[in-house]
């Protein structure tokens, strides 16, 4: 069976979709955004993931590489994250209608995303989780391979906390 123009641009998006996971919790991986496209930033990220884990920098994906990459990534994120302190528990989740403190901070965090990524629409940071913050939500989950909800519980309180100060460690600003 031939190996469609489809089938490569799926391949190629699930690699970007690992990388740009990975990026997250490893930071001499640079963040890229999945799009199906084998590009210069795709294979600047695989030459940075070979050379943390000793593979041969070829900025190319053969079989001893994608192993690496699904090893590590199950390795980052197949255990549920922790609790930050600021989150109230692994039991708490946040949803439609909630209000206060931390539904600030969430939107303040999906605005982060929001500046550090063309392809992401900013919130109204009124502290009120609606309908726009659920859009914003289920987008960088998306986005970031991961399942859609609309809901923000401590694992996905983790990822948009990790992802914002990912942006903001590289921003030039800082």
């Amino acid at each position: 069976m031939a190996y469609t123009s489809q089938q490569k641009k799926d391949h190629i998006y699930e690699v970007q979709s690992l990388l740009h996971t990975l990026s997250y919790v490893i930071g001499t991986i640079p963040t890229v955004i999945p799009d199906g496209y084998f590009d210069n930033e795709t294979s600047i990220a695989v030459r940075a993931f070979q050379r943390e884990y000793g593979l041969r920098e070829t900025g190319t994906v053969n079989s001893e590489t994608w192993n690496e990459i699904v090893r590590v990534y199950l390795e980052h994120t197949g255990k549920e994250p922790s609790a930050y302190d600021i989150f109230p528990s692994g039991d708490y989740s946040v949803g439609y209608g909630d209000t206060g403190l931390l539904v600030y901070i969430i939107e303040a965090m999906l605005n982060d995303i929001a500046k550090g990524y063309d392809n992401f629409k900013a919130v109204e940071v009124d502290g009120v989780f609606g309908e726009n913050d659920i859009e914003a939500l289920k987008h960088f989950l998306r986005r970031a391979g991961l399942s859609e909800t609309e809901k923000i519980d401590s694992m996905v309180w983790n990822r948009l906390s990790s992802a914002s100060s990912h942006l903001n460690k590289s921003s030039p600003l800082r």
